[in-house]
């Protein structure tokens, strides 16, 4: 490889580029990382761990309420925004360190400008400088969308969300994803007056049916507003500053921010692929084989700029296997069945494999268990609030789905998702002795 400037190039320091970045380093590869934001990409610094950090903010309004049925005496308890901002976003800082002390310590150059692609190896910087590579990674990921109704310009994404100077006193959140609700959640616990707007009439499509509906009523019980099959048709900015919103089906609505939230674009644009011939999608994502090869050998792609599964541990499995078989002598691949996802909402939803309609459509007859409870906790609360758990087996009794909606949650379906890879049965959960008393029970107690 002594004909080129490094055996690696990658463009994007997310969780996919830097896990194959390190990886190949450690197997004795010469790479460099070309990064124009800052290292750990939407993950880290704009994505699911600041927001995770601004959800458990958030619970604790419902928690400092519930605390007085426990006997504790919690009196004029005040939130202040500025407070949680700052230390989600010191967090990240600490976190975009080490991940940057990752690369180093594995010799991993670290290129903080944009490049783009003017070859098959041959990478060209912002500042004009051209360099080559054996292998050129693409690990942009990808941007949120943004509709382009008129005056979509007075709104915000998920990427303005975490660095606001004071919590709007109405928002209005387009989307019926992840995101949306996530944020939906986040923002009415903290008393913002939220309300979702969605084209369709379905809200997080892949989630198991019943778990959705569940959601849906627990949130309207919360205080958010559903505006459903409701397209923009414009945004007005006010003399006030507040934004007056029309929209189909609907009658007009006046908030003080609109936020964004409808799926996201990979991150392909002006990378000059499509003139090398590397074959996108409609959407701009790469076309890439099970070993993450585009259409040109030497260019590959991990992570969300490819628009396979858009979650942080697939980039990550996709980027070690990149690296451990371009470097490492060993080919490896990545299994995308039994992938576990969370939403973490009000409460969170979670699921793995099949749901209910996904099962009945493909294997026909199976058996469908359900626990619908009010956890412990909410009981002496006097919350009403309840959980719904639901397993889904095939004819010869195998687990094929898991889906839970409850407090916890995903920390709970971590564990189960195991026994789903591993093709375990509902006689095995059965003959599992429960743990007493958890939420968790309920897995192995379905009837």
């Amino acid at each position: 490889m002594a004909d080129y400037d490094y055996d690696l190039f990658t463009i994007g320091a997310g969780s996919g580029g830097v896990r194959a970045s390190r990886v190949a380093a450690a197997h004795g590869a010469k790479v460099a990382v070309a990064e124009e934001h800052r290292v750990g990409g939407t993950c880290v610094i704009r994505g699911c761990v600041p927001k995770k950090m601004l959800v458990y903010g958030a619970h604790f309004a419902e928690d400092l309420q519930d605390a007085r049925a426990f006997g504790w005496t919690v009196e004029n308890f005040t939130f202040d925004w500025k407070v949680l901002r700052d230390n989600v976003l010191k967090d990240v800082d600490r976190l975009n360190g080490l991940y940057t002390q990752t690369l180093e310590n594995h010799k991993v150059e670290i290129i903080h400008q944009r490049a783009t692609v003017t070859g098959p190896n041959e990478v060209t910087l912002a500042d004009g400088r051209k360099v080559t590579a054996k292998y050129i990674l693409i690990a942009t990921g990808a941007r949120p969308h943004v509709p382009g109704c008129p005056g979509h310009e007075h709104g915000i994404t998920s990427n303005e969300a975490f660095h606001l100077d004071a919590l709007p006193k109405r928002i209005l959140i387009a989307g019926g994803g992840y995101i949306a609700n996530e944020f939906a959640g986040i923002f009415n616990e903290f008393g913002t007056s939220v309300t979702i707007i969605n084209r369709s009439d379905q809200l997080l499509r892949g989630y198991d049916e019943q778990l959705r509906d569940r959601l849906l009523q627990i949130s309207i019980t919360k205080g958010i507003d559903f505006r459903l099959k409701a397209e923009f048709r414009g945004i007005e900015k006010l003399e006030n500053g507040a934004l007056k919103v029309s929209m189909t089906n609907h009658d007009d609505l006046e908030v003080d921010c609109v936020m964004f939230a409808t799926g996201r674009l990979p991150n392909t644009e002006g990378l000059g692929l499509e003139a090398l011939g590397v074959e996108l999608g409609e959407r701009g994502s790469i076309k890439v084989d099970r070993f993450s090869k585009s259409s040109v050998d030497s260019i590959y792609a991990v992570g969300d700029v490819t628009d396979r599964i858009q979650l942080t541990p697939v980039a990550i499995r996709e980027g070690q296997a990149f690296a451990d078989t371009l470097f490492g002598n060993k080919p490896t691949t990545v299994d995308y069945n039994h992938v576990p996802s969370a939403v973490f909402s009000h409460p969170p939803m979670c699921g793995v494999g099949m749901t209910e309609s996904q099962a009945r459509n493909e294997l026909g007859a199976i058996r469908v268990y359900t626990s619908d409870f009010r956890p412990m906790k909410n009981v002496l609360a006097g919350r009403n609030e309840r959980s719904l758990y639901k397993m889904i087996c095939d004819e010869a009794d195998k687990v094929v789905g898991i889906h839970l909606l409850g407090p916890d949650a995903p920390e709970i379906l971590q564990a189960a998702a195991v026994a789903v890879k591993a093709g375990l049965t509902k006689a095995d959960f059965d003959a599992t002795v429960a743990i007493h008393p958890t939420m968790a029970e309920e897995l192995v107690l379905m009837r």
